[in-house]
Parts: C-alpha cells; sequence; structure tokens
C-alpha cells in the first residue's frame, strides 16, 4: 500500500506542480499545500452589502476575471488511502467561515463515497469546478458576506477566513484581478498600434485606460512632446481619439531622470500659468499670490508691488499707463547713470511691454485658464492649446459645440477672412476665364452663376460678385449665421479636399 501511496502522490506532483508547495517530507509523512484557482468562461459578478442592515442602497457590485485560489493544506498520514484520510485545512480569503465549512463538509463526503482509495484528485478537481455551484452561487454571480453575523453555530476548525468586512475584501479581489491580469498580458504577444510589431506583453506599456503600445514607440512619443515643451499632448496615442492622461509614474520609467525633470518644471510652470491668482516678483521672478486690491508680496525678497503695472505698491494713487511707462524707460537708455545691469533690465521690460501689447491686440484670452490665444486663419470657434477649453474668438465666450454660433449672436467665420480669400478666388477666376478653362476646384453661384474658386480645402464659398454664401459640394445657398448647421453632424462636410 505504501508503494501505491508513493505512486500516486508522484502523480499528483507531477500534474499539479504549478500549484503545488511541498512543505514538509519526512519518511511517510507528506505536508504539502495545493492552491486552486477558479475558472470561468466568462466574467464573474461580485456583489456585497456595505452595511450591516439588508439595504440596497449600500448594496456594491463590480466585475471581475479572476478570483483569489482556495488554498488547500494537507498532511498524508501513514495509514492513507487505506484506512485514513488526509489531515487538511482549506483558506479561502474571501469567503466566510460558514461557506468555507460548507468545503470542509463535501470533501469528507467525498472520502466517505471513496474510502480506502485515493481522494486528493477527487478532492482537488471538486474544488475547482464545482465549489461555486455548491455554495448556490450560480451563473458567476459571487455575494461576499454575510458580515457582522453572530456566531450562533460551531465553525468547522479546518476551515479558515480572511473574510472580515467588504472593505477589506473588495480592494483584496480587485487587487488580485489585476495582478493576474498583468500576469497574463505579460506572457501574451500584442501587436503595437504605432509601428504594428508584434512582441511579448513585457515589452509593451498599458495605460490605465487599458491601451498599449511598445515601450520604444512610447518612449519616442513622451520624450518629443517633453522636448518641445508640448506636456499638455502627452495622452493616450490611440487613434479613438482616447485623450486619457499618461500618468507620472509611466512617465518616469519612459523618461531619464534630466526630462523627467523637464516634464516636471513645465507642467508646475503650466499649473502656475493657469492659476488666475498666481503673478511673478518683477525683482527675482518668484512666483507669488495677488491679493483682491492687486496687490502681491513676494516671499523671496520681500518686495511688495503692484500687480497691475509691477511697480512697487502705490496705495491710493492710480498706475502709471504702459505707453507712459514704455516712453519713460525708452528716454532713459540713453542715460550715462544707468549701470549695465540695470540698463540690461529696463531694456527686458521695454521689450516686454511691447509684446503685451502686440499680443493683446492679435490675441484673445482663454475665458477658462486666461491664456493669450491667436488665430491665424479659420472659423471662430477656437481650443485653448493650455487647457483645452473650447471658446468664441469673437466674443471669448466658453462654448462646446457649434450651438452657439447657429443662435445667431457670433459668425462662425470671420467677414475679412471671407473677403480676402474670395479676392483671391475672383483673380483666379478671371484668370482662367481668360483663357477658356476653369480649374476643377471650384461652382458656378446658384444666385449669378459666376465661377468661383475653391480656396484651400474649405467648402464654404462666399461668391465675389453677388456676395451670396454657399456650399461647394451640394451648391445650396448657406444663409448668413446658418453655417453651423449647414455643415453639421447630419449635413455636409466643412474641409474636404479637392
Amino acid at each position: 500500500m505504501i508503494n501505491l501511496r508513493k505512486m500516486s502522490f508522484w502523480h499528483w506532483d507531477t500534474f499539479w506542480q504549478e500549484n503545488m508547495l511541498i512543505l514538509d517530507r519526512h519518511k511517510d509523512m507528506l505536508y504539502f499545500q495545493i492552491q486552486k484557482n477558479f475558472e470561468a468562461s466568462s466574467e464573474y459578478t461580485v456583489s456585497a452589502n456595505l452595511n450591516l442592515l439588508e439595504s440596497e442602497d449600500f448594496f456594491y457590485s463590480f466585475k471581475t476575471q479572476h478570483l483569489p485560489p482556495i488554498v488547500l493544506t494537507c498532511l498524508l498520514p501513514k495509514a492513507y488511502p487505506s484506512h485514513l484520510p488526509p489531515y487538511f485545512v482549506i483558506s479561502v480569503q474571501w469567503m466566510n467561515l460558514d461557506k468555507v465549512s460548507s468545503l470542509c463538509s463535501m470533501l469528507d463526503s467525498i472520502w466517505i463515497e471513496q474510502q480506502g482509495q485515493e481522494v486528493l484528485y477527487q478532492w482537488i478537481d471538486w474544488l475547482q469546478n464545482s465549489s461555486i455551484s455548491h455554495l448556490g452561487l450560480v451563473d458567476n454571480k459571487i455575494v461576499l458576506g454575510p458580515y457582522g453575523v453572530v456566531v450562533t453555530c460551531s465553525r468547522d476548525k479546518r476551515a479558515v477566513s480572511g473574510s472580515y468586512s467588504p472593505d477589506v475584501d473588495i480592494p483584496y479581489i480587485r487587487s488580485y484581478n489585476d495582478e493576474k491580469r498583468r500576469e497574463s498580458f505579460f506572457t501574451s504577444l500584442h501587436e503595437c498600434c504605432i509601428c504594428y510589431s508584434e512582441s511579448s506583453g513585457i515589452d509593451f506599456v498599458k495605460l490605465p485606460c487599458q491601451h498599449f503600445f511598445c515601450i520604444k514607440c512610447m518612449k519616442t512619443y513622451t520624450e518629443i512632446h517633453v522636448s518641445e515643451g508640448t506636456v499638455n499632448k502627452l495622452k493616450c496615442p490611440d487613434n479613438s481619439g482616447c485623450g486619457e492622461i499618461v500618468p507620472p509614474g509611466i512617465l518616469k520609467r519612459l523618461l531619464g531622470d534630466e526630462a523627467y525633470k523637464r516634464w516636471e518644471t513645465l507642467m508646475l510652470q503650466r499649473t502656475l500659468d493657469s492659476m488666475t491668482d498666481v503673478t511673478y516678483c518683477p525683482r527675482c521672478e518668484t512666483p507669488c499670490i495677488e491679493d483682491d486690491e492687486q496687490l502681491a508680496l513676494c516671499f523671496k525678497c520681500y518686495f511688495s508691488f503692484c500687480t497691475l503695472c509691477k511697480e512697487k505698491r502705490h496705495v491710493g494713487a492710480a498706475c502709471i499707463s504702459q505707453e507712459n511707462r514704455l516712453q519713460f524707460l525708452q528716454e532713459r537708455q540713453g542715460s550715462s547713470h544707468l549701470g549695465e545691469e540695470q540698463m540690461r533690465k529696463e531694456e527686458e521690460m521695454i521689450n516686454e511691454i511691447i509684446s503685451m501689447k502686440v499680443i493683446k491686440k492679435s490675441s484673445k484670452q482663454c475665458p477658462s485658464c486666461k491664456m493669450a490665444i491667436s488665430k491665424t486663419e479659420g472659423c471662430n470657434k477656437m481650443v485653448c492649446s493650455n487647457c483645452g477649453q473650447y471658446f468664441c474668438y469673437r466674443c471669448s465666450k466658453a462654448i462646446t459645440g457649434y450651438q452657439h454660433f447657429s443662435e445667431g449672436s457670433c459668425d462662425l467665420f470671420p467677414e475679412d477672412e471671407w473677403n480676402e480669400l474670395q479676392a483671391i478666388g475672383q483673380i483666379q477666376a478671371q484668370l482662367f476665364a481668360q483663357h477658356g478653362e476653369f480649374p476643377q476646384a471650384g461652382q458656378l453661384c446658384p444666385k449669378c452663376r459666376r465661377f468661383n474658386v475653391k480656396v484651400g480645402n474649405n467648402n464654404h464659398l462666399f461668391c465675389w460678385a453677388c456676395r451670396t454664401r454657399f456650399c461647394y459640394l451640394c451648391e445650396e445657398v448657406v444663409k448668413q449665421r446658418r453655417s453651423a448647421l449647414h455643415y453639421g453632424p447630419n449635413g455636409c462636410k466643412q474641409f474636404t479636399d479637392g
């Protein structure tokens, strides 16, 4: 019988070697542990009541692909399997004692039915494939708890439970599921959506949004944005338009120490620039907090200054205008009493004032972060490059879609820009007419039948002869302030090539 026992265990050791741990082996005594994972074709739905009262208001559910295993610890006595069953302990982290005790009772029943025979394989197979249904948890629906129940009967001493509260069980199950999914991802082959190369998961970066890309592509992607200073564009590069921000932990893995420090500096600078109550000391350029009276105190050099004119505080007196200040500084530049350092600083101040005048004249402030945004061409729907806020360039109001323009308050396309484009179109049309031919990119005006050349890729044409607005694609007249509706999701495309 001993030889049969040894042969049986050799078979188990070979079959379960991935999940088996030999704890002790001495002569004919064997002490080991087996972990059995739950296998299901679909995800489990795990539910738990978050308080002791049976109220559905506190009922929480989530999906999981993997459940923490059942741990079976066994000691094979010398008389196994002829006279005695294995001594065992069942441990489950997320089941309460009643459920684990029920599993122990079922293993006893299997031994009684097959007494004198080898039962370890049957035990393990039953725990893996039938334990969930035995507990009444059908359709892959797992109900944790109940919690806070007073012990009224004796539990099986061979049952060990780590389930005490939903605050412990839910994070444990989710953490285990995440770990198993990472293991599965690392050992599988995947294709990078950027370079289309195939490699194992260990060579990929997986973002919180679950999109993944090879390390080489992500490293190049992040280094380019940090180098160019466009850190606000460090988002998931998936072509679905995900837009999930790449977290700092992943950036630290991809970037070198120097590049990561630059990213931190740029992010801090962008954060400070987006704060409306942050200004900079005109002496040492340290960030300072502006109070309600447009005054600030630098905590580095202790200079107290007016945030409007950047001069020392002048309570009760009006700020000097930028024009007067510029004139004063320009006149001082020729003075021989100024030191070299003072002259350099005042020259920088002159350049800053001139730059600010140009910026104010040629740009609009974002209504969200107050960043100056310039428009070179195109429609009046703008997006802030600093915070991503959409706004109308004409009235500076924050907007979302095109409804603001369809309501008639502002034009989607600026009149002066169309005049310039259509002037070009008129000249081109006249040149082609002189040679008796017309270019392919153009249409006859639906009103005056004059030929209009399409300039660029914009399909919204403005007749140079009768000033009628019409669509290049469908040749229909588009009334003023109705262009946003005509080129909406269900209408013609506003921009096409050719």
